[in-house]
């Protein structure tokens, strides 16, 4: 008979409460698959970063993972929907998701660590696999929602947006409140559990629970748990950020190095502060001597505060020097302050803050000095490194003050030369120091790459007070500007808040060393 509304298939000689999924719970299963996605989309992008660097590239792929595995898994639940009965699909899809899912920090972590050409197929596995069942739920518990179609679109689409604001919620809840709060480990166990917790109710409500692999899947659980805690590649801090740790000098009994996402960030000596391990910092240091007559206090600002390294010197050796750091981090701060010896009242003020909004709030002719040191792991802020960025910096230095950069780059060099071209674009001087190969003075050797550090000013350098402040601290370092800078630059586009294609063109080093 034609005009029949009713939609026979798979379990249709029973009503949804029969089936024991009403309304709520349809909605609650739709809501919490869902935001159960991008939960796992945003903890795995932040379980990468340490082997893969919180880059563009990063995101793009754990992004278009995550797609994909929606894609597909709406497809094949839809299709499987009307194929099988779908009271037989719910439970089963929680509970394996939930097991993956609760598996994925030991097993990525090893993978990083014993099987790095592995990885992305680990990564990619461990987003695909979860991803693909939680979004099938959706498309099953419609069928099993829908029982005549006069009701289709009310069906489909109460479902479709109680699904969207699960993901909203889901992202939302990650990350402005899981990250902060617990490791990324942590919350993806948490989140395995309770998707094979609800595995377990929904076998009990729809099939009175004549599901066998409950037990195998909470077993898997406890196995992630279990293999978390001894899996390799753990941190004795997981901040919103970073994976960081403290390791101690086995040749310096004060000395600390401070790594974040598997880099050397930073080396403090937590009793002399004078004692500059890195060659980066040694280099910055010979430029703020070379700049300013010795021992006169300054007014610095600081982009990026890692373990506050520079702060700590110029409070030493230049007594009263009042150090204004923007770090994003707070994790980074808290174990400056815990694990780094930083102490109150030693002339430095800590903001956590995006260096950009920090420095936009200061005040115009304000500092002598300004500080340039943020990276997030292998990746650059590109927002602190465009033209637009650095009109700020010249508008609250002093006539006269200085920008020192710490920049890293390998192979061709290319965001180094685009970040050198952009200073040439916003101040009158401007002089790299770095590795005479890096830096285009001997042609004759390879350049390897690592760190240079870049000055711009309004007034002259004195390259010469500079370059002998270089070799007292024997960095092997020399400095080049002018007709030679130009050369090295070699053209390299300007960056600028509209252009500034910082990950495509920095190539990081192949080590797992920041300096």
């Amino acid at each position: 008979m034609t005009g029949s509304s009713s939609l026979p298939g798979p379990g249709a000689e029973d009503s949804p409460r029969d089936r024991g999924l009403g309304p709520r719970a349809a909605a609650v299963l739709v809501f919490g698959s869902s935001a159960a996605v991008l939960v796992v989309e945003i903890v795995a992008l932040r379980l990468l970063a340490p082997y893969l660097g919180l880059t563009l590239e990063t995101s793009t792929l754990v992004i278009g993972i995550a797609l994909t595995a929606i894609a597909v898994g709406s497809w094949l639940g839809g299709r499987l929907a009307d194929q099988v009965d779908p009271r037989r699909l719910i439970g089963p899809s929680l509970g394996v998701s939930g097991a993956v899912v609760a598996l994925t920090p030991a097993v990525l972590r090893t993978a990083a660590e014993w099987a790095p050409a592995l990885l992305l197929l680990t990564a990619s596995s461990a987003i695909l696999v979860p991803g693909a069942l939680l979004s099938a739920v959706t498309p099953i518990v419609t069928k099993l929602r829908l029982t005549s179609l006069a009701e289709t679109g009310t069906v489909v689409g109460r479902l479709s947006g109680v699904g969207t604001v699960g993901a909203i919620v889901g992202t939302v809840l990650t990350g402005f409140v899981l990250v902060s709060r617990l490791p990324v480990s942590g919350i993806l166990i948490g989140l395995g559990t309770l998707l094979v917790v609800g595995s377990a109710v929904v076998e009990w409500r729809t099939r009175r629970w004549r599901g066998r692999v409950t037990p195998a899947l909470a077993l898997a659980v406890v196995a992630g748990g279990l293999g978390t805690a001894v899996a390799p590649g753990g941190c004795d801090a997981e901040t919103r950020y970073h994976c960081a740790r403290v390791v101690a000098d086995p040749d310096r009994d004060s000395g600390r190095t401070l790594v974040l996402d598997g880099l050397q960030h930073s080396y403090v000596d937590v009793d002399d502060p004078t004692f500059l391990e890195f060659a980066y910092v040694r280099a910055i240091a010979s430029a703020v001597d070379a700049a300013f007559p010795e021992r006169e206090p300054l007014t610095a600002h600081h982009l990026g505060g890692g373990g506050l390294t520079l702060p700590r010197y110029l409070a030493a050796t230049r007594p009263g020097t009042r150090s204004l750091v923007s770090e994003i981090d707070s994790g980074v701060v808290r174990i400056d302050r815990e694990r780094l010896g930083l102490r109150q009242g030693a002339g430095i003020d800590v903001r956590v803050e995006d260096g950009r909004l920090g420095l936009r709030a200061l005040a115009a002719d304000s500092r002598d000095l300004v500080v340039g040191d943020a990276f997030g792991g292998v990746s650059v802020p590109w927002h602190l490194t465009t033209v637009e960025a650095m009109a700020d910096v010249r508008r609250v230095l002093v006539p006269g003050g200085l920008y020192v950069a710490n920049l890293i780059d390998h192979g061709g060099m290319d965001f180094a030369r685009a970040e050198v071209s952009t200073l040439d674009e916003t101040f009158e001087h401007v002089a790299v120091m770095g590795e005479p190969a890096d830096i285009g003075l001997d042609r004759a050797a390879n350049s390897e790459g690592g760190n240079l550090v870049v000055l711009a000013s309004d007034r002259p350098l004195d390259l010469r007070a500079t370059q002998k402040a270089l070799d007292a601290r024997r960095t092997g370092w020399r400095t080049t500007t002018g007709d030679d800078l130009t050369s090295w630059i070699d053209g390299a586009r300007p960056l600028t808040d509209d252009y500034a294609p910082v990950d495509q063109l920095l190539q990081p080093s192949t080590t797992r060393r920041g300096d």
